[in-house]
């Protein structure tokens, strides 16, 4: 009995993820591996950025505080929606990239 109770909440909380991540995509952003992000100082790099996970960094609502590779500091991070990004900033985003693990 109790095992089902786990199973329940497991498939609850992978529900909850699933459609975090459903009405993120809807709102224009692009959340997996390679996630353009932007630091409260403007910087923008990729970094990987799974709903409901985090290793790396700590998640406070739709940001996150976490390292900034760009200007070596802590900041909180936010995604950026895919249309808000000119060619420009994708270049610059891929160009630094955070790290895969801690």
């Amino acid at each position: 009995m109790a095992a089902s109770k786990h199973v329940k909440r497991a498939a609850i909380a992978g529900g909850t993820i699933a459609l975090m991540t459903a009405a993120a995509r809807k709102r224009g952003y692009k959340l997996g591996p390679n996630t353009v992000v932007r630091c409260k100082q403007g910087h923008l790099f990729t970094t990987m950025w799974i709903p409901g996970a985090s290793i790396k960094s700590i998640r406070l609502g739709t940001s996150r505080f976490q390292r900034c590779p760009v200007g070596h500091h802590w900041a909180l991070v936010k995604p950026v929606k895919e249309q808000d990004l000119t060619d420009d900033d994708r270049a610059i985003a891929q160009q630094t990239r955070d790290v895969r693990v801690p």
